[in-house]
């Protein structure tokens, strides 16, 4: 094993100043378009479940094209996957304002969550080379899980603003612009991290990550939390909008309390993790989202259909999908230092083939604008997952 010459020598401020719009980009394609898709039907003369696939089909392809970019990061590099992604994602945001039809606007959206999913397996990969094996890890997860948490805080608001101010094209042309800026920020000061390993190819190493009981838990567990959200922004428009008549900014205020509560959990996330350790902190996660759905199911029983029979337990929800995050990467991830491309990518795949197969299934199948999708998500995959503490053991 042989590392490169260009060790990663910046500071933790200057890493996240690199790394954050990456971090963010991916989750801001599909946040910042959230207050857009009521419009889209009538924009492209379209119905609803051919919006869904708009969202559905990024998402997929955001987790599934990581299959893809994570072993050519091993192989070539994490510098060139992550600049040949932030190109794409330019080139797609661009092209997506252009478009007439819908299935071309489900074709672009497709390359812009390929863009993304390179994007941010290169930037994870790079972190797990830089971090993985030093005290500050679980800080640096934490942070870029409480910046991320910004996105759905404000990515919404920020939607709804620009939608109000040019129409839906400018939250791509949005889009475009933060990505040039972040993309020439990474080739001016990102340095390649990588660990050129010899004796592995790629069917050993995706055997390796997959034979791991470790691996599939923390993944599954940030499934669920992703998921949580997922089914939130799924259904929250067709609750707040749809069913109780709010404008699509007070929803974008009401639906980013949520987030914000994210924010704050993230804040003690390194002191939960040292007090209650990796697994125990993922237990803590697990417990605190299974109880807010069944705050939605008493709520749900006993017929309370305000704003806050949703909100209340989603906030409960939100401080599990905090605890959650903050563990799940190092988790997951901790066992693959010289395969950490293609381990977070089957690690972001498996997570969002989850998201979208479940998550989809769960909010088309049960009455969308009720509590029942985040309900049988969330009560079902915290009760799955703790039943997997006890199989792994971690």
């Amino acid at each position: 094993m042989v590392s490169l010459n260009n060790a990663w020598n910046l500071s933790l401020s200057r890493t996240l100043l690199l790394m954050v719009p990456f971090d963010l980009l991916a989750s801001l394609g599909m946040d910042v378009y959230l207050p857009a898709v009521p419009e889209m039907t009538s924009v492209f003369t379209t119905s609803p479940g051919a919006v869904q696939l708009t969202l559905s089909l990024y998402m997929l392809m955001l987790g599934c094209g990581q299959l893809v970019f994570g072993p050519l990061s091993d192989r070539l590099g994490r510098r060139p996957v992550l600049l040949a992604g932030i190109l794409l994602f330019i080139v797609s945001s661009v092209a997506l304002v252009q478009v007439s039809t819908i299935e071309a606007f489900i074709v672009w959206r497709l390359c812009q969550g390929a863009g993304g999913a390179a994007s941010l397996v290169a930037t994870f990969a790079t972190v797990r080379d830089v971090y993985g094996q030093r005290r500050e890890a679980a800080t640096v997860y934490a942070l870029l899980g409480g910046m991320l948490a910004f996105v759905p805080a404000l990515g919404p608001v920020i939607g709804a603003l620009l939608i109000d101010w040019a129409g839906w094209h400018a939250v791509f042309w949005g889009l475009a612009v933060i990505a040039i800026l972040a993309g020439l920020q990474a080739v001016i000061a990102w340095p390649e991290t990588r660990t050129v390993v010899s004796g592995i190819d790629l069917k050993t190493a995706f055997l390796q990550v997959i034979r791991s009981r470790e691996f599939w838990l923390y993944t599954v567990a940030f499934a669920v939390a992703m998921g949580s959200f997922f089914v939130y922004f799924s259904t929250a428009p067709r609750i707040l909008i749809g069913k109780l008549g709010y404008s699509p900014l007070a929803f974008s205020l009401l639906f980013s309390t949520v987030a914000l509560v994210m924010i704050v959990m993230s804040r003690f996330a390194g002191r939960i993790v040292s007090r209650y350790g990796i697994p125990g902190t993922l237990r803590l996660g697990m417990v605190a989202i299974g109880i807010g759905a069944l705050l939605m199911l008493v709520a749900h029983t006993f017929s309370f259909s305000g704003t806050a029979s949703l909100l209340i337990p989603m906030w409960v929800v939100a401080v599990g999908i905090s605890c959650t995050c903050a563990v799940s990467a190092n988790g997951a991830l901790a066992e693959f230092q010289s395969i950490a491309g293609t381990a977070v990518a089957l690690y972001y795949c498996i997570e969002a083939l989850l998201v979208c197969i479940v998550g989809t299934v769960v909010v088309t199948v049960l009455p969308g604008d009720t509590l029942w999708p985040l309900i049988v998500f969330c009560g079902g995959g915290a009760v799955v997952v703790l039943a997997g503490t006890v199989w792994v053991r971690p």
